[in-house]
């Protein structure tokens, strides 16, 4: 039977335009670092720490875990802007975003005190490991499994497409834990890998720019205790589809390419034709309705919903938004492009093929979506 999705219309309290204007003032005096369109490239431990001292990481956290106690939507704000400026947010993102509210829901309290108020402090980063060779996005077919041993479990495999392992310390990984069975979901738990472990193996995957912020992970008889499994062990299917919300319904699926677009609308206002300010217009058009949807979603989630497919339509449609930009703008560039836009533009493209990858491939969140409406 079709089932409808849930986009409430929602908007950003008025009490968030101070923060914004702290947010932006505080990036204002940052120097050290130049503006990203891919925030996945982006990564500054130095600049991860300053925000940390500005209460800017783990803000939704409670506070006896060094959380700031505030609102999905004040987040937002302090999201948004970051993205929109470039910022190198690479290191703390993963754990901010999700790794953190995973613990939250399905940690122990030993967890939590360990890892949340490192986080907190930006001392600590993680990882994410889902996808694997061969079966790329399809999580149901992972192959990396661990056995029980004394004290723990023993993990061997692989995962890939893995953000930030090169410079991170901890990885929240879903590996099979029992058999295969008719259920395909079943087996499955989570691991909190400590990825400096010397049977842990990193090799950088380079992108189109010649750079490497994904990676392919090798677990090789790794060791994890008993204290380190998220949850109980063959709940990690269930555990993975309710953090997967937060990871695709923010202002990161359609904000990378927001420089590219703002240096094109900045040369506009010197010389335009039609066809340039149509196209402008459509841009920015398309962009307000996916943050308004965005909105809606965040404040879901601050209502304790878990909006699982609205926000995987905000990623897929998100994803269609961030390829179409790059390539739209290059096929309209203005006469007097200034150097800016084609710096922007140029990384932009090289790093959009990586866009579909995070949170998901199209093909499985189509998959997310039909299910979620009652198609299939």
């Amino acid at each position: 039977m079709f089932q409808g999705m849930n986009f409430s219309p929602a908007s950003l309290p008025p009490s968030v335009g101070k923060l914004r204007e702290e947010v932006r003032a505080f990036l204002y005096e940052e120097t050290d670092w130049q503006p990203n369109s891919d925030f996945n490239a982006g990564a500054s431990p130095a600049f991860s720490k300053r925000l940390a001292m500005r209460g800017w990481i783990g803000m939704t956290w409670p506070e006896r875990y060094g959380g700031g106690g505030k609102s999905f939507l004040e987040r937002y704000v302090v999201t948004e802007e970051l993205l929109a400026a470039g910022a190198p947010v690479g290191c703390h993102w993963i754990a901010d975003r999700q790794s953190g509210p995973l613990l939250l829901k399905f940690g122990t309290e030993a967890q939590r005190e360990r890892f949340l108020p490192a986080i907190v402090r930006g001392d600590c980063f993680f990882s994410i490991g889902m996808s694997e060779p061969d079966t790329g996005s399809d999580l149901a077919s992972i192959r990396t499994s661990a056995v029980r041993v004394d004290g723990g479990w023993r993990l061997n495999g692989s995962k890939i497409w893995t953000s930030g392992a090169h410079l991170n310390h901890y990885m929240v990984t879903l590996v099979r834990t029992a058999a295969p069975s008719e259920n395909r979901h079943a087996g499955m738990s989570q691991f909190i890998v400590p990825i400096q472990d010397p049977n842990v193996t990193i090799r950088g995957i380079d992108n189109l720019a010649g750079e490497s912020d994904f990676n392919q992970v090798f677990f090789d008889d790794v060791f994890i205790a008993d204290e380190l499994v998220v949850g109980q062990p063959g709940n990690g299917w269930a555990q993975v589809m309710s953090e997967l919300a937060y990871e695709r319904s923010g202002p990161e699926r359609f904000l990378s390419a927001f420089r590219v677009l703002t240096e094109f609308v900045g040369c506009l206002q010197v010389s335009a034709d039609r066809q340039q300010m149509v196209l402008a217009g459509r841009l920015i058009t398309h962009l307000v309705t996916l943050r308004r949807m965005s909105i809606s979603v965040a404040s879901m989630l601050e209502s304790g919903e878990m909006p699982d497919t609205e926000a995987a339509l905000i990623k897929d449609l998100g994803n269609t938004y961030e390829r179409m930009v790059p390539e739209l703008i290059r096929l309209h560039l203005p006469d007097q492009s200034s150097a800016s836009l084609l710096s922007a533009l140029q990384e932009c493209i090289l790093h959009a093929p990586s866009f579909t990858l995070r949170g998901g491939t199209r093909e499985i969140l189509r998959g997310i979506i039909a299910r979620g409406l009652g198609l299939r």
